[in-house]
């Protein structure tokens, strides 16, 4: 896949797939009909690690690495993440806020040259459910990314058994990189 290609992408579909001892997801890019078209990127993490790293490759034969995401830190309520390409050029880094996270999930994004860029879960109630009846953590959910008040990306949960996400980007600057790690990391490390 050509930086280029994905960097002019706006939307892309997550899915994940169903595992015993892993997290894996694919990362489509949108088909001509609004649906699931390519195979833009696959991803595993490996459930219950002491230190999470997920490394994501150009497709599911994993031969081939294309980024990834590693905490700073081993268990850490508030880990910072930093996101590096294959060759471990660094693309920028995600953290969770942990205060502003008790009620509503909040995550913060940074890629050089850009605005620091704050996302968080757009309902309230939706939140507040989620966190307090865990037999309801399958409802949807969306978190918007802004930076300076305006639109960066978001990243909608759908409706349905499995988790599927519609990622929507505003921001032409924006790493497509750095927003598919983040959008795949609020599914892998949300329950953390």
């Amino acid at each position: 896949m050509q930086p280029d290609f994905l960097q002019s992408q706006h939307q892309f579909h997550i899915r994940q797939r169903i595992r015993m001892m892993v997290n894996q997801y694919e990362v489509h890019s949108v088909g001509p009909d609004g649906g699931e078209g390519g195979l833009l990127a696959f991803a595993q993490q490996k459930r219950l690690a002491f230190k999470e790293q997920v490394t994501l490759y150009t497709d599911d034969t994993k031969q081939q690495p294309l980024l990834g995401f590693k905490a700073r830190q081993r268990l850490d309520l508030a880990a910072t993440y930093d996101v590096t390409d294959a060759g471990g050029t660094p693309i920028g880094l995600f953290r969770k806020d942990f205060a502003q996270s008790l009620l509503r999930s909040t995550w913060h994004v940074e890629q050089p040259g850009l605005p620091a860029v704050t996302g968080q879960e757009r309902s309230m109630p939706v939140a507040v459910l989620r966190r307090f009846v865990d037999s309801l953590s399958w409802l949807p959910y969306h978190f918007d990314f802004v930076a300076d008040g305006q639109p960066v990306f978001s990243v909608i949960k759908k409706w349905g058994l499995r988790d599927r996400y519609v990622v929507e980007i505003q921001h032409p600057q924006i790493d497509r990189r750095l927003v598919i790690a983040m959008a795949i990391a609020l599914d892998a490390l949300q329950g953390r």
